[in-house]
């Protein structure tokens, strides 16, 4: 697994969100973009994690930042979690993980003693030109926002 880092450029992708509609980096060239991948929609820690996104999500707007969640679940899956939490953002379903594998956090992970393979709980900023200004790999789900805004 080899995760994008700081200064790298963004890999351009063509994901659809939970409606069906086509989202690339280029739709988001001249824009600051937050893209958050998270394990599995509808579990608690990405029900925190997106729900504490969507609280802030005016202060990020005001920092001049568009927000895309990414995980491998279907676009179904995607719509339910949306509607439910009313999240303001898209939620890209990468069920062939294109943006999971792309960006490097697809890999082993440990769990109650078992390993196997799944989805990094990280953040990447994306300043204008698609390059990566940070990386968020140790995700505090309940205060993500201010994890994003401190060093804005």
């Amino acid at each position: 697994m080899k995760t994008l880092k700081e200064g790298e450029k963004a890999p351009n992708f063509s994901v659809a969100d939970q409606d069906g509609n086509i989202h690339t980096l280029d739709m988001y060239k001249g824009k600051k973009l937050i893209v958050f991948f998270y394990p599995k929609a509808s579990t608690p820690g990405c029900t925190n994690e997106a729900c504490n996104l969507r609280d802030n999500y005016e202060a990020l707007q005001d920092r001049g930042y568009e927000i895309l969640g990414v995980s491998a679940d279907s676009p179904k899956r995607q719509k339910n979690f949306k509607e439910k939490h009313k999240f303001p953002f898209p939620l890209l379903a990468d069920e062939n993980k294109e943006l999971i594998e792309g960006f490097g956090i697809w890999g082993p992970k440990k769990f109650m003693g078992r390993t196997y393979d799944g989805i990094h709980r990280t953040t990447f900023i994306i300043n204008e030109e698609g390059i990566i200004e940070r990386v968020i790999s140790k995700v505090k789900t309940k205060d993500h926002a201010a994890q994003i805004l401190e060093e804005a």
